[in-house]
């Protein structure tokens, strides 16, 4: 028996802490970015849910849970299928006294955005450790704010705001990993007459 799908997606995205390995920039100009996505591994949560229909009016639809709680689902669209005992059946031809069993498959992914920024200029001005004033290669000047421990690359050497000079080329990076967790849900929902033995759901992968 082929089983009704009702999709439906959501993203929750829980931003965490930011790993600053460089200087932050005060603004984006001429700071060349780019972005990656590391996607771990999903965990899936399946939940079960039957009852029996008490009543339809309009696009509201009235079961009675297992609990023996009344649900009203209100405004199923038109479109909106259930099988049962093989047929596709809309929301005006479900009938009190059937049963229906629902399947909801939560998957929730874990991913990092890595977003990594790389910024090169001659030395104008510098305040360590504050903020350094860089001449880009455009002539304009642009400022950057320098937190606790930035690094800068001069001539392949590595050093600190306070190793700076005015007319130095120098290169820096910022990196900004933020934790995101993607939650997609996938529904199925199959129905039987009330003198039929309600069928076995395999809840989708």
């Amino acid at each position: 028996m082929n089983s009704l799908r009702f999709w439906a997606r959501c993203s929750v995205m829980l931003v965490a802490s930011v790993l600053l390995v460089a200087f932050a920039a005060s603004a984006s100009a001429q700071v060349q970015s780019t972005t990656t996505t590391t996607v771990g591994v999903p965990t899936r949560e399946v939940k079960i849910e039957s009852g029996e229909v008490v009543a339809v009016a309009g696009n509201n639809l009235f079961v009675k849970m297992a609990d023996g709680t009344t649900r009203d689902f209100p405004n199923i669209p038109e479109s909106a299928r259930v099988t049962v005992d093989g047929q596709q059946l809309g929301i005006h031809q479900l009938k009190p006294g059937m049963k229906l069993v629902r399947a909801t498959v939560t998957t929730t992914t874990p991913q990092v955005v890595t977003t990594v920024q790389t910024v090169t200029g001659k030395v104008w001005q510098v305040n360590p450790p504050l903020a350094v004033i860089l001449t880009l290669d455009d002539g304009t000047n642009q400022e950057f704010k320098i937190p606790e421990g930035q690094k800068f690359i001069v001539d392949g050497t590595e050093t600190d705001a306070f190793g700076l000079k005015k007319g130095m080329v120098v290169s820096a990076t910022k990196v900004v990993e933020v934790p995101e967790t993607v939650v997609t849900k996938e529904k199925a929902v199959v129905g039987t007459m009330p003198w039929d033995v309600p069928v076995l759901i395999v809840a989708p992968k």
